[in-house]
């Protein structure tokens, strides 16, 4: 098994942040260009908002394919040839020229890009101690949302510099560059064990995964995260580019830098877990998730940057937590149980903007606010609720790992 701190730790770990980054600058590049695309197309937001959406929902789906095909056929090759389809769609968006040439291709994108986070914790699973897996969790989530600020940044850039297309020809170019080095980097799998593919058991250990009551409130607990967090982030750049702000492309795309807070809170959530357990840390991600959102009423751009900077702290301290915790209490395929973790995660945010446009229709940023805050107390009472169902559990020395 790989150990903390060892040569194959560090060339793992960064092989795999490296790839994260890759393929979630891909999923979110189009965020900071979405008022460019609605002008250009005459688009309502809820309609332009469908070059995210159609990416994580086709990710999400995906992910139940990725999954558990990597159960039977390993990690490995498998990480390496979704990450080629990411490349070649990421090129092909670079030439469309309309919008539902766009819609389809981010939607075959959305299936490629499925595949590395689908497996990326499986393969942590696999090769490294557990000590190790709760470290190298931390690092690579806060991987995935410096993958977001680069690729919203790249897009605020390069969009407002060459245009949206020209954007998609960079990300090409440095997705190639980055699986090259990430092929180069990742240790050969030693101690996967490939199962057999069957249907039935399958659909069989799905199922099982969703009838653990305690499993299923941490995945209601990452996909309604998500499904607010995600989105907050688009109706804030149409808030922002409109009066009587009048901000840029290239300003929206630095509002992402806000996700820094959020590779800090993914990078801590393993040492706050040492101290308290999994369930009370995503309660107190909620909260800040929350206090961040309400700031934002504030109405200054400073306000506005400070509320989203708290909120990626706490949403990612939420989210690196549960989806350790998924990975830690799933009593039998791992993958397969981390696999619908993100279905919930990434099917929420493909649905976030149907819930939060009447709100946004209603009362703009300040409907949207009402909106998060409804949705959030929820997923608070979920973990409340986590953290009283499992206490007893957690306190045998037997399952404390």
């Amino acid at each position: 098994m790989i150990e903390s701190h060892s040569p194959q730790f560090w060339r793992a770990t960064l092989a795999l942040c490296l790839g994260s980054f890759m393929i979630f600058a891909n999923v979110y590049v189009i965020q900071p260009l979405l008022p460019m695309l609605a002008e250009q197309y005459q688009l309502g937001t809820l309609e332009v908002g469908l070059s995210c959406t159609i990416t994580t929902l086709t990710l999400g789906l995906s992910l139940l394919v990725f999954g558990p095909l990597s159960d039977v056929l390993g990690r490995n090759l498998l990480m390496v040839i979704t990450m080629c389809g990411v490349v070649f769609t990421t090129f092909a968006l670079s030439q469309v020229e309309t919008f539902n040439q766009l819609l389809l291709l981010r939607g075959l994108q959305g299936f490629f890009l499925a595949g590395l986070p689908a497996m990326a914790i499986a393969y942590m699973g696999d090769e490294f101690s557990k000590p190790a897996l709760v470290a190298a969790v931390g690092v690579y989530i806060g991987a995935n949302s410096l993958g977001g600020i680069g690729g919203r940044l790249i897009g605020g850039f390069v969009g407002e510099w060459l245009g949206w297309q020209e954007t998609f020809l960079c990300m090409s170019l440095l997705g190639f560059i980055c699986l090259v080095i990430f092929v180069w980097l990742l240790p050969t799998s030693e101690n996967f064990n490939a199962k057999p593919f069957k249907l039935n058991q399958m659909l069989g250990d799905m199922l099982d995964h969703l009838k653990n009551p305690l499993l299923l409130m941490a995945y209601l607990i990452g996909g309604f995260n998500f499904f607010i967090f995600l989105n907050q982030y688009s109706y804030a750049t149409f808030m922002l580019a409109a009066e009587p702000y009048n901000l840029p492309a290239s300003f929206l795309g630095m509002l992402f830098l806000t996700y820094l807070g959020g590779t800090f809170g993914s990078f801590i959530s393993g040492r706050l877990s040492s101290y308290l357990s999994q369930p009370v840390v995503i309660a107190g991600g909620i909260l800040c998730l929350m206090f961040g959102t309400v700031l934002t009423l504030h109405g200054t751009v400073l306000a506005i940057v400070t509320g989203f900077l708290i909120n990626a702290f706490g949403f990612f301290t939420a989210h690196s937590s549960a989806s350790s915790w998924v990975s830690h209490n799933a009593l039998h395929s791992k993958a397969t149980a981390s696999s619908i973790y993100l279905v919930f995660y990434y099917i929420g945010a493909s649905t976030g903007g149907l819930y939060l446009d009447p709100f946004w229709l209603w009362q703009a940023w300040d409907g949207v606010v009402i909106g998060s805050l409804f949705v959030l107390l929820m997923t608070f009472s979920l973990a409340l609720a986590l953290q009283f169902k499992t206490r007893p559990v957690l306190a045998r020395p037997t399952c404390a790992g």
